[in-house]
């Protein structure tokens, strides 16, 4: 059975475990967290925390998510439900205008696809909820309209992300300039930024239920605005979109089950990881070792050529989850590992986002929402707050693949909420954001809780690489040096970060002999509270 240490604690850090016996709520931004904790003080569960916690992360770190983002999410009680309220490409989409790209590009009407977070919010509290619906809203709607001090790692983002939007031109990208980027620049760490329109927008969602969104006036106003501007989300676009409850995929990995939410996301490309890994005996050598990350490298090379080549709307999938995720097919895979680099197609199997975490004593939750590539499409619906995501871009322009861009589908997926469980019942919700590092960071994270005894928050500290393209990888600096020269003896590539800001953000809250654990992200402004 898994058994964290609570006092050894390998990796340097300024944060502890975090220890409680009702509830525990885990976000990327302090206030976030603390809207969430407002929830379980009212008397809501952590279900209502965790949507209060989503809603608050659209005002306080909108250079992640925002109103018009997609979202996912797994929730225990009992049993392990799955949501997938990603939105589909619009029914009207001109394909002939892609034609010039070589790939979905990032800004404008062309990758924006219906945002579903505003949908898992409500499909989450109607089954769930204990609170009013308006009262989830009432931190952020307060957060948006008083404003509140940007934190330092949302400051450097919205910082990086100032020359690139601030040079749009085009009347779609009127409103978006002054909103996020008020006197032509970014706000720095501790400067006050708020939106009145990004409150009244979230105070119109709160009193319709989320009606007006899809089908009243905030619906009109997206499709309005994108007729004018050469868009082609249309009102039919909105009122069709409906989240999808979803049975999780899983793998058992030594004693340990992984829960992921299966295809269009890339949740599977864990699993498929983990199967592979299982086949090595990775606890015989230390954990900041060459052979042990080597074959983490290796097993997620295979894992990403198969999610990149097989993963994409379940409806226009050749290839089933179930054979992906096939025991035998993964030791083929593993066979292919050997002592050097190497770079590896796909096989032929047989038959800038928010991540949080939130649990009580009944109700565990691990939620994910996105703009998908940092503030996402540059769009902004004048009067609003709502920024669109450019969820598109994860479409592929490659004729005849299985996530090729079409109207009405969805793409392939990064945002990935994970869940543990071990001999049927729930150690609890884990995730690491962060683009096409998530499914690595969950392979990281469990192999360091499972295979090295970690607790949640030292398995978080640990330092962490990533596998990019062909045989590079990007190793953070924190790793051993001599770690580093035997990687690059075997044939790796290797990229040495400064910082952590490539290597993804994650929250885990973990449930042990009736003690919640929780922990958030050394790389991010996150903060862990439980009562």
């Amino acid at each position: 059975m898994y058994s964290p240490s609570l006092t050894e604690y390998p990796y340097p850090s300024s944060r502890r475990v975090i220890l409680g016996k009702n509830y525990a709520a885990a976000t990327s931004q302090p206030l976030a967290t603390l809207a969430g904790m407002e929830m379980f003080w009212s008397g809501g569960n952590a279900v209502d925390a965790a949507i209060a916690m989503a809603i608050a992360l659209t005002v306080v770190e909108p250079t992640s998510n925002g109103i018009g983002s997609d979202a996912f999410a797994i929730v225990w009680d009992g049993q392990l439900h799955g949501l997938n309220a990603s939105g589909r490409s619009s029914q009207s989409l001109n394909l002939k205008e892609f034609e010039e790209f070589d790939r979905v590009p990032q800004l404008g009407w062309l990758p924006v696809t219906v945002p579903g977070a505003v949908s898992a919010w409500r499909a989450l509290w109607k089954r769930w909820g204990k609170l009013p619906f308006e009262q989830l809203f009432a931190p952020a709607i307060r957060y948006a309209e008083q404003g509140y001090p940007v934190s330092p790692e949302t400051a450097r983002a919205w910082k990086s992300a100032e020359l690139l939007f601030l040079s749009q031109a085009g009347k779609e990208f009127e409103a978006f300039k002054p909103t996020f980027f008020p006197n032509d620049r970014a706000p720095n760490p501790g400067e006050i930024w708020g939106s009145l329109n990004h409150a009244a927008t979230l105070r119109e969602i709160a009193t319709t239920e989320a009606e007006s969104f899809y089908s009243g006036k905030l619906a009109e106003r997206m499709a309005n605005f994108a007729s004018e501007t050469g868009g082609y989300l249309t009102m039919a676009d909105l009122a069709a979109h409906q989240p999808d409850w979803v049975q999780p995929i899983s793998t058992n990995y030594r004693d340990l089950t992984i829960w992921e939410i299966p295809p269009n996301g890339q949740g599977i490309a864990t699993l498929i990881a983990l199967n592979i890994l299982e086949g090595f005996d990775l606890a015989q050598y230390p954990r900041d070792s060459v052979t042990s990350l080597h074959w983490q490298l290796e097993a997620m090379k295979l894992a990403f050529a198969d999610a990149h080549q097989y993963v994409a709307d379940p409806d226009w999938m050749r290839v089933s989850p179930a054979q992906l995720l096939d025991k035998p097919y993964a030791a083929k895979r593993r066979g292919l590992i050997g002592d050097r680099a190497n770079f590896f197609q796909a096989g032929l199997p047989t038959g800038g986002t928010v991540y949080l975490a939130a649990a009580d004593q009944d109700l565990m939750v691990s939620f994910i929402q996105s703009n998908y590539e940092g503030f996402g499409s540059g769009i902004l619906i004048p009067e609003t707050g709502i920024a669109l995501q450019n969820r598109g871009m994860g479409f592929t322009l490659e004729a005849g693949h299985a996530n090729q861009i079409a109207p009405g589908k969805r793409s392939f997926h990064t945002i990935i909420p994970g869940f543990l469980t071990q001999g049927n019942q729930p150690l609890g919700p884990f995730g690491v954001m962060g683009g096409h590092m998530q499914p690595q960071g969950h392979v990281q994270v469990v192999v360091n809780l499972q295979d090295y005894g970690m607790n949640p928050q030292a398995a978080l500290d640990a330092p962490r690489w990533q596998v990019t393209t062909g045989k590079n990888i990007w190793l953070e600096q924190s790793v051993p040096r001599s770690v580093v020269l035997g990687l690059s003896d075997r044939g790796h590539v290797i990229q040495i970060k400064p910082d952590g800001r490539n290597f993804g953000k994650g929250q885990v809250i973990l449930r042990h002999n009736g003690t919640l654990i929780a922990a958030s992200e050394p790389r991010a402004d996150g903060l862990a509270l439980a009562g």
